[in-house]
Formats: structure tokens, sequence, C-alpha cells
């Protein structure tokens, strides 16, 4: 018998390479390195990859060349595609419905890179409550003024996080560990929100405390982090924002878009907010001018996962929950499961 056919999508395999001898093992190996989107949409009508088992994107930083996974792109895929296994821990670049309705289980790989995000969100935390963007910028601009403006006048908007409240929206792997990280070492008061309250053993872990409306989390926290995926709509808006403590700040490690930044602006221009540490952006890969000349506000480039360690995590997850559909019918990291058991009538 021949064997399924996986589609691999962008570069080569790096590092797991006994895994991937097992992988090719088990299944023969298309690639469609780096398409353009009118050249994809080709290759798959004229069906060039042939009836594929599955689809592996190993990297969130290649593969991606045809755009964002739509109906479009959905519909062409051969019924014989049951499961879809991406790098990255967001999912907004993929209709994980129409994947559903495709009977596609999607799978992200969140997992592997949780260490690194919250490695990067207790950076921004302490950086906000120390306010570090501030003097790191008057370092590098050589200029001996903002040095001496930064040396002196810091320290008196400068707190250490110890003892504070972290509140968290989202409380999946990356917000838990976060949480961990800043409760086991900075002491900080850890509360939560999230459509569903965590079980009573992984609350402990943190003494997490759980709101089930996200208006009292923002009341009583002295930083508010999004740790939430993009559901199309936009999160934190003028009017939550303004439900925020006055003095407080706000993390985003998640999506640029479930932030209304220009209502972040006015928040920290009038005092209601006094810092913001940003991973993502609205409207990457630009920028807020507003946002990005504010003392008071750290940024980043969307790297909060991206290390080397991510990479053979995802490069891993990706293969072990393919490997993982074929021999029991359950993916490892399953995003969509619920909406392709609802529309198949199966159970996964």
């Amino acid at each position: 018998m021949s064997k399924p056919i996986v589609l691999q999508l962008g570069a080569d395999i790096r590092w797991n390479h006994d895994l991937h001898s097992k992988f090719q093992d088990a299944f023969e190996i298309r690639r469609s390195y780096s398409m353009s989107r009118p050249e994809f949409i080709r290759a798959l009508k004229e069906r060039q990859f042939g009836d594929f088992f599955a689809i592996y994107r190993p990297f969130w930083n290649t593969g991606g060349e045809m755009g964002n996974w739509d109906e479009e792109l959905v519909s062409l895929l051969p019924d014989s595609c049951k499961v879809y296994a991406s790098a990255g821990a967001g999912f907004d670049w993929v209709d994980t419905a129409a994947l559903a309705k495709k009977g596609v289980i999607y799978c992200n790989a969140a997992a592997a890179c949780t260490e690194s995000v919250a490695d990067a969100a207790i950076w921004l935390i302490i950086s906000t409550f120390r306010q570090f963007s501030w003097s790191h910028i008057a370092a590098r601009t050589l200029d001996a003024d903002a040095f001496v403006d930064a040396n002196r006048n810091l320290a008196m908007v400068s707190h250490n996080p110890n003892g504070h409240t972290l509140g968290i929206i989202g409380f999946g792997q990356i917000g838990r560990r976060t949480a961990e990280k800043a409760f086991l070492a900075m002491n900080m008061k850890i509360h939560y929100h999230d459509i569903v309250r965590m079980p009573a053993h992984l609350e402990a872990v943190s003494k997490a405390t759980y709101h089930k409306s996200m208006d009292s989390l923002l009341a009583v926290s002295d930083c508010v982090m999004v740790a939430t995926p993009f559901s199309g709509e936009t999160l934190l808006n003028a009017s939550l924002l303004a439900k925020m403590k006055t003095g407080s700040r706000l993390i985003n490690i998640a999506r640029g878009k479930l932030l209304d930044e220009s209502a972040l602006v006015d928040a920290l221009r009038s005092g209601k907010l006094t810092a913001a540490g940003l991973d993502v952006h609205y409207d990457e890969p630009n920028v807020s001018p507003e946002l990005a000349s504010m003392k008071n506000v750290e940024m980043m480039a969307h790297n909060a996962g991206a290390s080397v360690d991510s990479h053979i995590g995802f490069e891993r997850l990706g293969m072990e929950n393919i490997l993982s559909f074929y021999k029991t019918g359950k993916a490892v990291t399953p995003v969509n499961a619920h909406l392709v058991a609802k529309a198949t009538g199966s159970k996964l």
C-alpha cells in the first residue's frame, strides 16, 4: 500500500531529524516550498500535490506565502485532507471554522512557545512597573541631557512589581505560565478572567483568583495582561480601558487587533494608565507613531515567542500532531476539534 501524503509548506526541517525520519517512514512528504497565493491556488486546483492526508507547516516565518487560509483556499483542499498542523500560537490567519466544515482538524503549537512568551511577558511587566523603556532609550541616544533626565527623574515614577495584582485575560498555557513566574519570582497576586474557570489544581499553582466578569478583573488589577486568542473583534476598547484602575498598566502579548490603540494612546496621555508593554501591534509591521514616541511604552517587534527553543518545539509538535492523528484519530493540540465534531457528527 502507498503511504499517506503529507504536504509540507515552507523550508526544510532543521532540528528534529530523528523524528523526521520516523515521519518519512510513515508518510510520503510532498513539498510546496515557497509559493505565492496564485501559484498555490493553481497547484491545488490542478491537484499537483495529490490527495494529501495532512498539511505540515513547521515554521511561522516560512510556508505562509500564500496568505490567509480563508474559504477560498480551504474550499480547494482535497476531501482526503484531515489535519493541518502549523507552527505558532495564534491562528487568526486561518479560518478554523471553514476547516471544520471541510472536516479538517487544525492544530497550533502554543505549547512549544509557552516558556518564551511567558519570559517576554515577565520582562514587559517588570519594564512597565520600573519604566525601563525610558531609561533604555535615554542611554542609547548617547545624549547626556537625556541620560541625566532619566537618571534623576525615573525613580519618582518607578515601582517594584512585588505584591501588586496582575490581572490576566485568558488563562491558557501562556497565561498560566506567566502567572506562575510572576507569583513565584515577584510575589504578585494573580487574578484572571476566562470564558470558563480553570480546575482548582491549575489555579493553586499561582493561587489565582477567578473573575467571571472582565469588569471586576479590570477594577482590581494593577497590571492587566492580554493573553487570549483573537476571535475577530477588538477586546479592549475605550469603555473597558476606562474601567481599569487609575495608574495601572497594560501588557499585550496576544494579538494587536485585540486592543484599540487610539484608546490606549488617550488613556496613557490622560494618566488613566501609567505605562504599557506591547509585543504585538494593530497594523503589523507598522507601529503606532504615537505609542512609539512615549517614554512609558515598552515595545517589541512581535518577538515574544521567538527563540530557537520555540522553533525546535514548533517543528516537533507539528509532526507529533500528524502522527498522533494518523495512529489514534486524535491530535495532540487541536484547536477546532469541537467544531469538526459538530460539523461531522464525530467524536474527536
